[in-house]
């Protein structure tokens, strides 16, 4: 009810520009000609979390942009999801024009090679309290958004909105890298049949903005887990392994032969799994801060 309520205001009210503050215009031209004009550049926090798909971001978080985006999230600017949409959808594109060091096969490897298959949008989900106060999921709105703008544009596409939150997380507002990780740290889940909406054609986590990179590599660490379920048609957990992990036990200098095998063999199964996801995941966001955007050399 918020939502309809809140788009028919915008088309009967005037409304002075989300970004700068302009009179009469939910966006004026210069704010739309930032976003529009913005060339997605590859986005690298420091530091890196563990796990992190490769990113592209349209702009740097800041002044207009960060304006933009938390007009269209927190303030309820619904018409904003359009242009964001588009913007969000020039990220994905460079996204698939980069291979991630995967190998000659991966899915989204040079540009201007199209995938057979539907790039699938998986937006990272908002914490349940947070929708609820804003009567609307930014994140989702915008996929859908940059999912029109990708098919208009031909380049088949769909949002599968398969993530979930298993816990509650605090606020991140205030935490460092480090807290953020530990608030997310298993946070995340693909949907009980979720899993099976993933085909093997490009996937690419989107969100409004990338900071520390903390939710986008738990979101990641979701979906791997849930590649990994897929493959063994059995639920298995998705973990960082240690040495000890992966059967390297010693006793007197030699492995033990049988705990080897046979954790090898499952160790086998679940990276042939994974790598095949992490072969075509990428991540796409609108804004990062600027100093983890890669310099655009001419």
């Amino acid at each position: 009810m918020r939502g309809w309520w809140q788009d028919l205001t915008d088309l009967v009210l005037p409304a002075d520009c989300a970004g700068c503050g302009a009179p009469r215009t939910a966006l004026c031209p210069r704010c739309r000609a930032t976003l529009g004009r913005g060339v997605p550049r590859r986005a690298r926090p420091v530091p890196e979390p563990a796990g992190l798909p490769v990113v592209h971001a349209v702009a740097p978080y800041a002044a207009e942009v960060r304006a933009l985006l938390l007009a269209h999230k927190e303030r309820g600017a619904l018409a904003l999801a359009g242009v964001l949409g588009t913007a969000l959808a020039a990220a994905v594109r460079a996204g698939l024009g980069e291979g991630t060091g995967a190998g000659p096969d991966a899915a989204a490897g040079s540009a201007g090679r199209a995938s057979p298959e539907p790039v699938l949008l998986v937006p990272v989900p908002s914490a349940r309290w947070a929708v609820r106060a804003r009567g609307h999921d930014p994140v989702r709105r915008m996929a859908y958004a940059a999912a029109g703008e990708l098919r208009r544009t031909g380049t088949p596409a769909r949002v599968v909105a398969v993530l979930r939150q298993r816990r509650a997380v605090a606020d991140q507002a205030g935490l460092d890298a480090r807290r953020r990780l530990e608030n997310l740290a298993g946070a995340l889940e693909v949907a009980v049949g979720g899993g099976r909406l993933l085909g093997p054609g490009p996937v690419v986590l989107v969100d409004d903005l990338m900071t520390t990179g903390a939710s986008l590599a738990e979101a990641a660490r979701a979906l791997r887990e849930a590649a990994v379920s897929r493959r063994d048609d059995r639920t298995v957990v998705y973990r960082a392994t240690t040495r000890e992990d992966r059967g390297e036990r010693r006793v007197g200098g030699r492995p033990e032969r049988s705990e080897w095998v046979h954790e090898w063999v499952h160790s086998a199964s679940e990276k042939r799994a994974v790598n095949a996801l992490d072969r075509t995941l990428r991540a796409a966001v609108i804004a990062a801060p600027r100093d983890s955007l890669e310099i655009v050399r001419n």
